[in-house]
């Protein structure tokens, strides 16, 4: 029997994703990291075991209602946990950011901001005091009443909706229009309503245009269309719609991205003339703190918004620093650059974790498990150190803090390491150490060990001789003021700088439009789908001939099922309680919505019919559980699976499912599929690549097979540019563009450009220091 005060968390028998019956003790009170190559099962022994435990027993002590639903919610696969305090876990996970989510909302400094003006701003003589729910653009009593506290109006214009004026509007002329039937309809209900849509726009009455493109009318007319000759000629009743109402309902009604998108493209959008852009009305921007409106301190950096906060009366003394005390752990984790009211949208995964790691700082919560995934993400080396005080700290305050990360700084600043491995999927699952640092040296098995304790320094490469240069520039937009960049094509250039220094705006302008670019294919690291319908083998293609396969088999044929039969998504051969997706959606109440296997098909998303009918033994379900490497050995034979499989084990993605749900996937596994679709296709012609931080999520072995990859386009006669912050990689490129010095109003300059050894040497370069440590 353990004491109650046992000062470690004691796992036994973990069985979670590939862990094998895992047994191991962390002690309480230290900083403690995960390490092992991806997919080797450290997520799933801290996230899915010991986070998921320390949730169940939280969900135990809540109510009854709550506790029906732990059942179905799933325990993790553990014999026994003992020793476990409550946990918080900050994981990398983007929620869908709204565009009223801003830096202000996520770490909740605007609500002391709001305090302060309501409390202590200067109002207008003989203006009432408001409540700070009136300084939110969020609030009906604070929104401006134009824009409806956006900010921006979004307007459109006769040369946007009409780009070609000498088309008619039978061939096309009103470019907003929607495409197929429903653009016939409504040409054909204006040629009922009597208007000429056989003449050139432009010959159009100007009252006529203007009525077209921007009534708000909606008359109803009975149209008689004009159709083929052995067709049936019906007359039907037609409601029009102006342009102009047709292209602000699509942009601010449509759940589809690509018909917002289209309609995005016919508006322009400008700062509201009401309130200026500032999202609030005129009576909150009446009131003034050290002469300044609440609009005003929200757009300074929060370096600067710290300073101004200095001085004033006694009596506004706590409110100021008790802001003061927030703002200070976002500076220090090299977030000053950020003001309030940047949206959250445009943040970094890293950066949005740094957040809220720092509004944890403030929380005052002792004696809890911290479970962080990757908070080195996104981080340039300079910054790393801050992160490590901040962890130090959160330590400090009697928490025990769980790392999961490949940062090597990092695992050296730890106290306790737990490397899991040896390698990844079917092949890892095991702990190969779990104790002070220095110890896994011992460990030969260990892929860790090798990259933690080789100081030797990165072999130096010739760089290539670019055959052409792409010149981007003169930007000015976010914090780059008139910079041209030139990137060398036929070589790899690695981007660099601090977090906020300009990096993703710079090579944001990278477009197919440039001289020199042929064809542009940008990996980001965006979801490659948001349900659990989209998965590997759906993003890749690889489904469509699996489905082939299963469609030829003898017993397929004897029973007349046809391709369509083996998908999950249409009725017939999917499973219907759950639609196929395997999971059905658990809405609670007061937390967010759970995912649980479907109680009728168990999650095989399939019907019992169609799971009768097997290839080599297996149904479909079992195929889209073989993990990539496992089914590149069950498809060896057949020549389209083969290939795709090969290239997701070329980029180290062998020990993924190929029914692994998309929202199972990390930013960098995205990332890397979406680099393995393109792999697959093998083109000829010359194509850039652009990549925001590759290495994500990657283990330093896991690295070398990426870089092997990038290298070989490189050297097929491609171009790769990366946003890159490993140095390890940054060595080994042919050219690197160094931006900085500082983030935010600091940065946006072009420090260095130039090779690796050549940019090691810059003075006031964040980035020298740590590519020299590399070069040796």
């Amino acid at each position: 029997m353990h004491s109650p005060h046992d000062p470690y968390v004691r796992v036994r028998g973990a069985r979670e994703h590939n862990l094998k019956g895992v047994d191991v003790d962390i002690p309480r009170d230290v900083l403690a990291v995960f390490t092992g190559v991806s997919g080797s099962g450290k997520s799933s022994l801290a996230f899915g075991t010991i986070y998921a435990e320390a949730q169940r027993r939280y969900f135990e002590s809540v109510a009854p209602y709550a506790r029906r639903l732990i059942h179905q919610v799933g325990a993790p696969k553990v014999g026994e946990i003992t020793g476990l305090p409550p946990a918080v876990s900050l994981q990398q996970r983007r929620s869908a950011p709204t565009s009223r989510s801003s830096v202000g909302t996520v770490t909740n400094l605007s609500n002391s901001l709001r305090m302060l003006f309501s409390r202590a701003g200067d109002y207008p003589p003989g203006a009432e005091r408001l409540d700070s729910d009136a300084f939110s653009p969020n609030t009906a009593a604070g929104a401006c009443p134009e824009c409806h506290g956006l900010g921006q109006v979004h307007r459109t214009s006769e040369e946007l909706l009409v780009p070609d004026p000498s088309l008619s509007i039978r061939d096309g002329a009103i470019a907003a229009w929607p495409g197929a039937w429903q653009g016939k309809n409504l040409r054909d209900i204006l040629d009922a309503l009597g208007y000429d849509v056989d003449r050139p726009w432009g010959e159009l009455p100007a009252e006529e245009r203007e009525w077209i493109l921007f009534t708000e009318q909606q008359p109803v007319v009975t149209v008689h269309p004009v159709r083929d000759a052995d067709r049936i000629q019906r007359p039907y009743q037609g409601t029009y719609m102006s342009a102009h109402r047709y292209v602000i309902k699509t942009f601010s009604d449509s759940k589809s991205p690509a018909l917002r998108a289209k309609a995005e493209r016919f508006l322009t959008s400008a700062p509201c003339p009401v309130c200026g852009g500032s999202r609030l009305r005129p009576e909150a921007l009446a009131v003034t703190f050290a002469g300044r409106t609440i609009a005003e301190l929200a757009a300074l950096p929060l370096a600067d918004l710290a300073g101004r906060l200095d001085g004033g009366p006694e009596t506004t003394r706590v409110l100021t620093e008790d802001l003061k005390s927030r703002i200070a752990p976002v500076v220090e984790l090299g977030l000053g650059y950020l003001s309030l009211d940047r949206a959250t949208p445009t943040l970094s995964a890293g950066e949005l974790q740094r957040l809220r790691l720092a509004t944890q700082l403030r929380s005052g919560l002792f004696g809890v498990v911290y479970v962080l995934d990757e908070p080195s993400a996104g981080l340039h080396p300079a910054d790393t150190a801050a992160l490590l005080t901040v962890l130090a700290r959160l330590k400090a305050a009697g928490n025990s803090v769980f790392v999961v990360e490949h940062h090597l700084d990092v695992v050296r600043g730890a106290d306790w390491v737990v490397d899991v491995g040896p390698r990844a999927g079917e092949h890892g699952g095991e702990v190969l150490h779990s104790g002070p640092v220095p110890g896994l040296a011992a460990v030969p098995e260990s892929a860790t060990a090798r990259f933690l304790f080789d100081r030797a320094p990165a072999p130096v490469r010739e760089p290539r001789t670019p055959r052409g240069w792409l010149k981007v520039g003169p930007v000015t937009r976010h914090n780059l003021r008139e910079v041209t960049a030139e990137f060398p094509l036929g070589a790899f250039t690695a981007v660099t700088g601090v977090s906020g220094s300009g990096k993703s705006t710079l090579i944001g302008e990278i477009t197919e439009e440039r001289q020199g670019v042929d064809r542009l294919v940008s990996v980001d690291q965006r979801p490659i789908g948001r349900t659990p319908r989209s998965n590997l083998a759906t993003y890749t293609g690889l489904f469509d001939v699996v489905r082939k396969v299963f469609a030829a088999t003898d017993d397929a044929r004897k029973r007349g099922y046809g391709v369509g039969r083996f998908s999950f998504n249409v009725a017939g051969g999917r499973c219907e309680t759950c639609q196929g997706e395997g999971f059905v959606s658990v809405e609670l109440l007061f937390l967010p919505s759970t995912y649980a296997p479907c109680p009728d098909c168990g999650g095989a998303r399939y019907n019992p019919e169609t799971l009768q009918v097997t290839y080599r033994g297996r149904n479909i379900a079992q195929v889209l559980d073989l993990t990539v490497e496992g089914a590149a050995e069950f498809f060896a034979d057949t020549p389209a699976v083969a290939r795709s499989l090969g290239t997701l084990l070329d980029v180290g993605l062998g020990y993924l499912r190929l029914g692994q749900p998309a929202t199972e996937l990390s930013g960098g596994e995205a990332q890397r599929i979406k680099l393995a679709s393109e792999l697959q296709r093998g083109r000829r012609a010359h194509t850039l690549y652009l990549l925001d931080e590759p290495t994500t999520g990657l283990h330093p072995a896991d690295v070398e097979v990426l870089m092997r990859q990038l290298h070989g386009l490189v050297d097929a006669g491609h171009t790769v540019v990366v946003v890159e912050h490993d140095m390890t990689v940054v060595a080994g490129a042919d050219w690197v563009v160094d931006l900085g010095p500082g983030g935010g109003d600091q940065g946006g300059r072009i420090v260095a450009a130039g090779p690796p050894a050549e940019v090691a040497r810059t003075e006031g370069s964040a980035t020298a220091p740590y590519l020299a440590r590399v070069l040796g």
